[in-house]
């Protein structure tokens, strides 16, 4: 089964800037509230995340969810009514 051309490989990461811009967060600062959820990923990391250069591993998921304040579901499925 191929994919839709139209769709990015990565949602998590369009996801991921999608709401560090919303809450107004450089790579840097969103970098500073993983560390405080125990995910040591530096600003370039986060933007090769963000860019579909780079896949996140569930632990990492889990820290981005807590750093944006954001659920799991949302992370994943991009549903609103799970923000």
């Amino acid at each position: 089964m191929q994919r839709q051309s139209s769709q990015p490989a990565n949602l998590i990461g369009v996801r991921v800037r999608w709401m560090r811009e919303r809450l107004q967060l450089t790579q840097e600062e969103l970098a500073s509230r993983l560390g405080r959820h125990g995910v040591q990923l530096d600003y370039v990391k986060i933007g090769q995340i963000e860019n579909g250069k780079r896949r996140v591993v569930d632990w990492e998921l889990v820290g981005f969810a807590k750093a944006l304040g954001v659920s799991l579901n949302w992370l994943l499925s991009g549903d609103e009514g799970s923000f």
